[in-house]
């Protein structure tokens, strides 16, 4: 899975928009361009992903190495992920999650 499918995938399931091949549509006439939406590489996108998500608990930290480290709980399932790249860990953590098989994206 690419980070681009990912982010699709989480678009259209947390988010509740519509894909299509080069925009979401997010309701109300009102629509984003693919581009716009990266929360795998943009801070801002991945809390806003979150906060969608509306977990039960969630938990983030980093450690001195520089790895950040994300433990999210949704609707029962936990979702952790590590990674140097905060917006990176918390997609990854949200997904798997959800209990999408993201251990093919670094």
């Amino acid at each position: 899975m690419t980070s681009e499918h990912l982010n699709a995938v989480l678009a259209e399931k947390i988010m509740l928009w519509r894909v299509t091949p080069d925009r979401f549509t997010m309701g109300g006439r009102q629509w984003l361009p693919r581009w716009r939406f990266r929360p795998d590489q943009c801070l801002t996108d991945a809390f806003r992903l979150l906060e969608r998500a509306d977990p039960e608990n969630y938990a983030m930290g980093s450690e001195k190495g520089g790895e950040f480290w994300v433990r999210v709980g949704i609707a029962g399932s936990v979702g952790e992920a590590r990674h140097t790249s905060k917006p990176k860990a918390i997609t990854l953590a949200v997904a798997r999650a959800l209990g999408i098989d993201v251990r093919t994206i670094s």
